[in-house]
């Protein structure tokens, strides 16, 4: 997973509230068990029209927020099914930021599993950031994890709470996988006693 440490980059403005996960990505699209190539159907009803073409009205449609690496968002971000399609789409597209005053608890989860950090501010700060981000491609946004700050386009700054371990996560790389991997020398370790230990163990019935 690539680490997070730093990110400077054009916010793109979402002011909507319950914003669910198949809104985010719909069902049609959840037989996939790859994590890569969703990008494009990201927010798939909302961003394109009938036709297929796309909705210009759609803040990811505009020529400002086409790169847009963080969403400014509504509270309860990612609520309804547990689909972890969601952050994949949302990864997939590039963003890696998402601030909201709330999230739903297992999107939340599954944003950290995934290379995305997001941020839960008071709903004025949420706020300030939104306006910020109505500057199009003038709404350069720096989020700094590692001293847990945001700072805006006029350099004003915002503090925000995180998970250490969640923290650690971010800024190392580390997925379920990879955390299970940084104990690679202790399983090996297990492993030998036990073959020694108990050998029968390691013989094949019949």
């Amino acid at each position: 997973m690539e680490k997070f440490a730093t990110l400077t980059a054009v916010a793109a403005p979402l002011p909507m509230i319950n914003v669910d996960t198949d809104m985010i990505i719909p069902k049609q699209f959840l037989k996939t068990i790859k994590r890569s190539g969703l990008g494009k159907n990201l927010f798939e009803e909302m961003r394109y029209l009938d036709d297929g073409s796309d909705n210009p009205d759609f803040v990811l449609n505009k020529p400002a927020y086409r790169s847009a690496k963080i969403l400014v968002a509504g509270e309860n971000f990612g609520c309804g099914s547990s689909r972890e399609h969601a952050p994949w789409a949302i990864r997939d597209f590039g963003i890696r930021c998402i601030v909201a005053p709330s999230f739903a608890d297992i999107f939340y989860n599954n944003c950290f599993k995934n290379g995305i950090l997001p941020i839960v501010l008071p709903p004025e700060d949420v706020e300030k950031l939104m306006d910020d981000a109505v500057r199009g491609a003038n709404a350069i946004v720096t989020v700094d994890l590692e001293n847990q700050t945001i700072t805006g386009p006029d350099g004003g700054e915002i503090s925000f709470d995180i998970d250490p371990f969640q923290k650690h996560c971010l800024l190392e790389g580390l997925d379920e996988i990879g955390l299970t991997m940084e104990k690679e020398q202790a399983i090996s370790d297990f492993e030998a006693k036990r073959r020694i230990a108990t050998p029968w163990l390691d013989i094949a019935p019949g």
